[in-house]
């Protein structure tokens, strides 16, 4: 018989975790179903991991000026691979933390891929639960180009995988995590470049923000290209190639980055058997109240379209 709850959450992302609690301190009886570690993009790859990166960056761009400022001191080396574990231990700590709130407030934590069978029931590797309420929280992933060769190259995600610092690095993308990850990329001694579409990088951003930024990236000796529609890579002796549409190579490099934006996780949700209208880029639809078209399933968070924010997903998460 299938265990019952007032509500289930699928997916333990930063809205997900942040509805589950609220509800629980109201007297709800909520899981929470997620098949990673707790905590969703953010804190496992993206803003929390990123920020450790970048702040190392800055350290070393810090100790570059320090002589400027009268500071006698000397730049022997710095261990990507001692920086991986302290920061990948800082983020189990978190995870820890998470499932010790979800605990704290009386949450059912399930550990498992959860598919939706019907309006009221989750399925999760075989194992059945029954609920008033579903919520959708499952959150994003990042996008791979559907050309020859992409499978060489990483996403962020795999931007946190490295064990060690390439020697050459392509980021191909013009948004925020393009940029930010060539910036970390350079900052610690890699040579980068950097190819965009269009003409200009963070393009829904003011246009004297990107020209400027444009400008500073170059500055600090990143190659920057406009116009490339990336058609294939190509692995060689000497690394990676990105052959362009118009006939233009980039490379080698040691490592091509995909950062090209995101997509929504609705994959083998079984969201289509519940009833739940899914839009063309798999995104799900949701009123002003977080609800879909169906009355009991609800979804919040970068899974809706909506403004991909952490803040954003966790203030849904508790208004709803």
């Amino acid at each position: 018989m299938a265990e019952n709850f007032d509500l289930i959450v699928i997916g333990g992302g930063s809205g997900g975790l942040a509805h589950a609690q609220r509800a629980a301190e109201y007297g709800a009886r909520a899981a929470v179903i997620e098949y990673k570690p707790l905590g969703g993009t953010c804190v496992n790859v993206g803003c929390v991991p990123k920020k450790v990166m970048w702040y190392t960056a800055q350290h070393k761009h810090h100790l570059e000026h320090a002589s400027d400022y009268g500071f006698d001191l000397s730049f022997n080396s710095h261990s990507w691979t001692e920086l991986k574990s302290r920061r990948d231990a800082y983020i189990a700590r978190l995870n820890s933390i998470y499932a010790n709130n979800l605990d704290k407030r009386g949450v059912t934590n399930i550990n498992g891929w959860a598919r939706i069978v019907d309006a009221h029931t989750v399925d999760v590797e075989g194992t059945q639960y029954q609920a008033d309420r579903i919520v959708v929280a499952t959150g994003g992933r990042p996008m791979v180009p559907d050309i020859p060769g992409a499978e060489h190259g990483i996403t962020s995600d795999g931007f946190f995988e490295l064990e060690e610092q390439p020697r050459r690095v392509l980021v191909a993308g013009s948004g925020y995590i393009a940029v930010e990850l060539a910036g970390v990329f350079n900052g610690l001694g890699t040579e980068v470049s950097l190819v965009v579409r269009k003409d200009s990088v963070l393009r829904s951003f003011d246009s004297m923000l990107s020209g400027q930024l444009m400008e500073a990236m170059r500055g600090e000796g990143i190659t920057l290209d406009t116009g490339v529609v990336p058609k294939s890579v190509e692995k060689t002796d000497d690394g990676y190639l990105l052959h362009a549409e118009d006939g233009r190579a980039f490379g080698p490099v040691d490592c091509v980055l995909w950062a090209i934006g995101r997509e929504p996780n609705t994959d083998g949700l079984g969201l289509e058997e519940a009833g739940v209208t899914i839009d063309e880029g798999g995104f799900v639809p949701v009123d002003d109240f977080q609800q879909t078209n169906v009355e009991n399933i609800f979804a919040l968070g970068d899974v809706t379209g909506r403004a991909a924010l952490t803040p954003v997903a966790i203030a849904a998460g508790r208004r709803l």
